[in-house]
């Protein structure tokens, strides 16, 4: 079986002159912000804010909170099915790029930070409302993510991984608005404090089965918490620049499109229960369109249940079969 499924990279850079592909998830943060008249100044806006961060975090040896840029590169994932040479658009992550305007190098951080996929639309936005349709209690299937997880580790251990990434990936989220975090003792100097929740969330259990583990740290001067998902050493793998280079996108992304808790203007406490009801927050001057993600979220799920699962259901179901869970 391990012949079924191959992949391919395309990437494209994200810059002020990106549009999305043809075939880019349109609910992807910036697949959103690249839309309607103000996609060019969304896009100049968010990269100013993500350099601005990543050179406050970056402080020492850099006076003028200037000596550094951040560099996107959206990585999309395609996929075929052994006979079938139509590719299915599979997943989309972010490779950052650090330069550093001193010693003029450009080198390659962290890859993932965003996290993108058509399966995981299928799952959670047509499998799991179906599953509970009509339901009194809200409940989740069995093998709820078991076909994503294990989609998504055979790609991380393929030629095709191996050959473009030096390291495995860092998926850096919110956290979620029905958990409470409560203010560790553990401090790390660029990830910040960390934080443990109350209990386990789906979003937790779904990316166990991709391999990840979790950690919630908030770093200095950010509102939040955010949650940093993993393999391996979290706070030894990666060079501080690299955990700056995540943390910087990534923040700037949610206080753009989560702006009640990452653009809050009260941080976090020693107790933590985020609320997307917060009004004590500031608006960021980027047009994100959070209602349209969510409609779109729908349709690619259908798009994913008709083009992929449907017609490779039972070569699906025999290759999840023959995998270790």
């Amino acid at each position: 079986m391990s012949n079924d499924f191959s992949f391919a990279i395309n990437s494209i850079n994200f810059d002020e002159n990106y549009r999305p592909s043809d075939n880019s998830r349109i609910t992807t943060n910036f697949a959103n912000l690249a839309r309607g008249e103000s996609r060019q100044q969304n896009l100049r806006n968010t990269l100013a804010m993500i350099n601005n961060r990543f050179n406050a975090l970056a402080y020492w040896d850099n006076p003028k909170a200037d000596r550094y840029s951040v560099e996107l590169e959206i990585i999309s994932v395609d996929m075929k099915v052994q006979g079938n040479e139509i590719a299915f658009p599979s997943i989309e992550i972010l490779q950052t790029y650090i330069v550093d305007h001193i010693t003029k190098q450009r080198v390659a951080g962290i890859v993932g930070n965003n996290f993108s996929s058509y399966v995981r639309d299928y799952d959670f936005s047509v499998l799991l409302l179906e599953h509970n349709k009509g339901q009194a209690k809200f409940s989740i299937p069995e093998d709820f993510g078991d076909l994503h997880g294990k989609l998504f580790q055979y790609f991380l251990s393929s030629n095709t991984y191996q050959q473009n990434f030096k390291k495995l990936p860092v998926i850096c989220l919110s956290v979620s608005d029905n958990k409470t975090y409560r203010q560790t003792e553990n401090q790390h100097p660029i990830l910040g404090v960390e934080y443990q929740p109350n209990e386990s969330s789906l979003t937790e259990t779904y990316f166990k089965k991709m391999g990840f583990e979790v950690r919630y740290f908030m770093p200095p001067h950010c509102a939040a918490p955010l949650a940093f998902y993993f393999f391996g050493d979290l706070l030894n793998d990666y060079s501080n620049l690299e955990l700056i280079g995540t943390i910087s996108t990534m923040e700037s992304f949610q206080r753009i499109y989560r702006p009640e808790i990452y653009n809050a203007n009260a941080t976090a406490g020693k107790i933590y229960k985020p609320n997307l009801g917060n009004l004590d927050h500031s608006v960021t001057q980027i047009v994100y369109d959070r209602a349209e993600r969510n409609q779109l979220a729908v349709a690619q799920g259908k798009f994913t249940e008709e083009n992929f699962i449907k017609p490779y259901q039972a070569i699906l179901e025999e290759w999840s079969a023959s995998c270790a869970s």
